[in-house]
């Protein structure tokens, strides 16, 4: 490979690669609500 090439693909890696850990982190700290569960109500016994 030449090493044009190594830093295509480095390049190409890290985007992705950063693109998934944006998005991991991004859905732990607000995470989605889905519409068809209802939400549940807290009954003390």
């Amino acid at each position: 490979m030449t090493t044009t090439a190594i830093v295509m693909m480095i390049v190409a890696m890290v985007t992705v690669w950063g693109g998934l850990i944006a998005a991991i982190v991004n859905l732990a700290r607000h995470p989605e609500v889905a519409e068809s569960e209802p939400e549940t109500l807290r009954v003390e016994l």
